[in-house]
């Protein structure tokens, strides 16, 4: 229950995750660092569990970010409260926090805050994470709402179907011609591929499907961690790889870009999870976002 939450102490825990030292949390809270210590052990002993590892920067455990997320919703909540009430500072903006992930917001996302109703105003603060990794974002409490791959809620979530992002498996005309001239699933372990990051298996996976598992593409990467730098350098011949539809359609029509693998588009379903908060600034920015999705994304 709320009451067995105090939350002059829950309120402590966030500015202690956010300010990152007990000191600079007392500068921020107007208190002696002794005060925020005994407020973070007294919620310590209230939960009877270890809510912060006391690193530098300070970070939360499991159980710290499960009160944290807590906070931050409490502070929405309120925000929004006083805005119905007219009691927040003249023209002052709701912030919007949402994950997203890197070809969404090259392709489909950016025309969403566009189209999200200006009343009451709002400032969006995008967090570009890939798809498989934004609700670790939600489950901490950084953000309000993902765009995620996952359609498991992160817990305190509600999540919402939003379409499938479809990729093509594509090369420049001089790569295919110098690199290309064997069976697919043999060559592409062999031959050079792009990548978005250390933390893209994107093109491994479709190898393996190929291989059957046998083996996932080439040693041979070169690591481009932009959407935008990630398509050009496929058309510029560095390597082959998996680029989203709207972005390769283009290049295929003007032949910078050939389909390497007719007819195995690779799809990935995407979600919207964000917070059950009775919040009208992020119901709004829900619908818009779901009604864009279903005009763009594939059903």
């Amino acid at each position: 229950m709320m009451t067995d939450l105090p939350l002059d102490q829950v309120r402590t825990l966030l500015a202690v995750v956010d300010e990152g030292t007990f000191d600079a949390a007392a500068a921020a809270l107007h208190v002696t660092p002794s005060a925020i210590s005994q407020r973070v052990k007294a919620l310590e002993q209230r939960t009877g569990r270890v809510l912060l590892l006391r690193t530098k920067p300070v970070r939360p455990t499991e159980s710290g970010e499960v009160l944290v997320r807590l906070a931050r919703q409490v502070a929405r909540l309120e925000h929004d409260a006083h805005a119905e009430l007219g009691l927040t500072g003249s023209g002052e903006p709701i912030r919007v926090p949402v994950a997203v992930n890197a070809d969404s917001l090259a392709t489909w996302f950016l025309p969403v805050l566009s189209r999200v109703p200006q009343e009451p105003r709002l400032c969006f603060e995008l967090r570009r994470e890939d798809e498989d990794h934004t609700a670790a974002l939600l489950r901490e409490g950084v953000v309000m709402a993902a765009v995620t791959s996952s359609p498991d809620p992160v817990p305190g979530c509600s999540v919402r179907s939003l379409g499938r992002m479809r990729y093509l498996p594509v090369a420049a005309p001089d790569f295919i011609a110098h690199h290309l001239g064997g069976p697919l699933a043999q060559v592409l372990t062999e031959v050079p591929v792009v990548v978005f990051d250390r933390r893209d298996d994107f093109q491994d996976g479709f190898v393996r499907r190929l291989t059957r598992g046998r083996s996932g593409a080439s040693a041979l990467r070169h690591y481009v961690p932009t959407s935008e730098g990630f398509v050009e350098a496929v058309a510029a011949g560095l390597g082959w790889g998996l680029v989203p539809e709207p972005q390769a359609e283009p290049l295929l029509r003007d032949g910078r870009l050939v389909g390497i693998a007719p007819g195995r588009p690779v799809d990935v379903p995407l979600y919207w999870q964000q917070w059950k908060l009775d919040s009208p600034a992020l119901a709004l920015v829900a619908d818009t976002v779901t009604a864009t999705a279903a005009e763009t994304l594939r059903a």
